[in-house]
């Protein structure tokens, strides 16, 4: 597959070469037309969303034309766009280099989504560790509600749009959408019960979508392209248009990109970052959409596409696309066990199997890093991984066990190894 040509690319500002100020944001393309977009009405925005195949950014791939119209048409209610910008999976960086060096277009996405679902306000959930991120949006804001293209009749398009910023403090489970309902309400952070969805019963009980930064911020040059546009870049329609990608780890040259949906990750990796430390072939396995989704052996990453149904098909998820990369120098039964107290710590314990099963498992992950164990053990821990994998409110549960079903799927054989020189130093 070729990889993405410059004049594909949404995010032309990722790494800050340009100002991100209205005046240079316009002079890249943003804020063009848009006025004329919110005047073909609810239903054209909703179909050209739905034409481009975007599925959502955030990690659970929901094509976000369908989500849109999941909101009633007149509920007699106010409805409510919410932006997730709590971006707090480790691996994953890509959100903050929006709200740093792109702000207009997550802006000017949120006013058009705003409009095609009936929303007369956003509150974008910032979290509280991007000082400088969420100063940067701050900054944008203001600067459009001077240029009159938020507030009344914003951007002169006849429908009125207001944006409020909500810090959050630094809560992982907040990056749940109920969980980030709950905080903005003043609430503790903790998932609610579904059904009601959030499209039927979200923010102060009212009609509301919750939508990834990436997700809005890839709209507005969707709409002026078209979403066939879009919807011809990437590996099938399934898997469509452009994604960003944050490469972390054992690699030459760690970075963000921007790419085209389905690249190999091999190309992903050698085209972009250099490399592998030591070569391709000192490899040992990639997480490949941030730390809730199950390593990959080197044998997988070879041949694997970074996109939503391939990465199924290998046993693993696209997430985020915040892929962990990992050479032979790894301790991997560390790595994942450093994983599982971080799910852990990070658990609202509202659901049992999480808040018993997790911490559970991050003390048996200690003695695996140990060898201090029985092979029994390694039978055991799969079997409670599965007891939390899909019984829990939210999916943090199953991201808890995600990790170490890959381990033991791909790399069984280095705990059986480990364990027996536990014993045989014991002895």
């Amino acid at each position: 597959m070729s990889l993405l040509r410059d004049e594909d690319r949404i995010y032309t500002n990722l790494y800050g070469w340009d100002g991100a100020d209205l005046k240079s944001a316009k002079k890249r393309g943003d804020w063009d037309k848009t006025a004329s977009f919110i005047k073909k009405g609810r239903d054209w925005i909703i179909d050209e969303v739905k034409a481009s195949g975007l599925r959502g950014r955030g990690g659970a791939g929901f094509p976000t034309g369908l989500k849109w119209s999941f909101m009633p048409k007149d509920s007699g209610k106010p409805h409510y766009l919410v932006i997730n910008a709590d971006e707090s999976e480790p691996g994953t960086c890509k959100d903050r280099d929006i709200l740093r060096n792109e702000p207009h277009k997550l802006i000017e996405g949120a006013l058009l989504a705003g409009f095609a679902m009936g929303a007369n306000a956003a509150y974008i959930y910032v979290r509280g560790e991007f000082f400088n991120e969420g100063s940067a949006l701050w900054t944008a804001i203001h600067e459009a509600y001077d240029a009159g293209l938020l507030g009344k009749n914003a951007a002169k398009s006849g429908w009125d749009f207001d944006i409020v910023v909500h810090r959050g403090a630094g809560a992982y489970i907040c990056g749940e959408e109920t969980a980030l309902i709950e905080s903005i309400e003043g609430k503790k952070g903790q998932p609610r019960n579904k059904p009601p969805f959030p499209a039927m019963a979200g923010l102060y009980s009212c009609p509301t979508t919750v939508n990834n930064v990436e997700t809005i911020a890839s709209v507005p040059t969707i709409l002026r392209r078209g979403g066939s546009w879009f919807a011809g870049l990437g590996r099938d329609e399934k898997n469509a248009g452009t994604k960003l990608f944050c490469i972390s780890g054992h690699v030459n040259q760690p970075c963000n990109v921007e790419e085209i949906m389905g690249i190999s990750m091999k190309e992903l990796i050698e085209k972009h970052c250099g490399g592998v430390r030591g070569g391709w072939d000192n490899l040992l396995g990639v997480i490949p959409g941030g730390s809730s989704t199950p390593v990959l052996p080197k044998s997988v990453c070879d041949t694997v596409y970074m996109d939503f149904d391939s990465l199924k098909e290998a046993g693993s998820g696209l997430g985020t696309a915040g892929l962990i990369v990992m050479d032979k120098s790894t301790d991997i039964i560390y790595a994942i066990a450093r994983l599982s107290y971080f799910y852990k710590h990070e658990s609202c314990g509202q659901c049992t199997p999480c808040r018993e099963g997790v911490g559970w498992l991050w003390r048996v992950m200690v003695r695996m890093v140990q060898g201090n164990a029985t092979v029994d053990e390694i039978d055991m821990l799969w079997d409670v991984t599965k007891e939390i994998e899909g019984k829990t409110i939210c999916a943090l549960g199953d991201a808890a066990a995600w990790p170490i079903q890959g381990l033991i799927r791909h790399f069984r054989p280095e705990m059986e190894k480990r364990i027996m020189e536990y014993r045989k130093n014991a002895a």
